[in-house]
């Protein structure tokens, strides 16, 4: 966790889950998060519409949280043309085929999740008021790094003779000559 406690932040966020019918053979049902709830109350797959075969539910309630140490991923967030937030989804062998893992409002998090292959991450737009909340959060606690630009140090290492040369040759002289040629000139 992070030394600061003050720098912290959590909303409780309900995750909406559509179910559509899949357009392969191989895929009976095409799952996908596609809103965000801020504030909600906790829920587990609770139906919110249906259109035919369509579904909307409110699949879980999971914790958004806000870590002061994380604030340049929530600016690099905000400053998309679109804001999001991040659901993980792990696909699952009990009641329902997908569990949602958790939200994120940082990308550098999402691309971690993605690297494995093994959860499915989908890209949510932020609501204005969850937009307005990270942003007050990145406002408050977010300092830029100053670059400091590495200077080489003033040693002259071209100064010392150590090495140079190949070691085939054996005259101060043909320091720089190529061995190939001095085997010529011995032939």
């Amino acid at each position: 966790m992070y030394n600061n406690p003050s720098q912290y932040r959590t909303m409780p966020l309900g995750v909406v889950v559509r179910r559509s019918p899949g357009v392969t053979r191989w895929a009976s049902w095409n799952w996908t998060a596609t809103s965000v709830l801020p504030g909600a109350a906790s829920a587990s797959w609770r139906e919110l519409r249906r259109d035919g075969d369509t579904v909307e539910f409110h699949a879980a309630t999971v914790p958004l949280e806000l870590h002061g140490a994380e604030t340049e991923a929530y600016l690099h967030g905000l400053t998309a043309a679109v804001p999001s937030i991040y659901v993980v989804l792990r696909e699952t062998s009990g009641e329902w085929p997908i569990e949602v893992l958790l939200a994120t409002a940082s990308p550098y998090e999402a691309q971690d999740y993605t690297d494995s292959g093994e959860e499915i991450v989908e890209k949510v737009p932020m609501t204005r008021g969850l937009t307005a909340w990270v942003r007050e959060f990145v406002d408050m606690f977010h300092e830029d790094e100053v670059f400091v630009k590495r200077k080489r140090d003033k040693a002259r290492i071209d100064l010392k003779d150590d090495g140079i040369g190949d070691p085939r040759i054996g005259k101060p002289a043909d320091v720089y000559a190529s061995p190939a040629l001095k085997r010529r000139r011995l032939q």
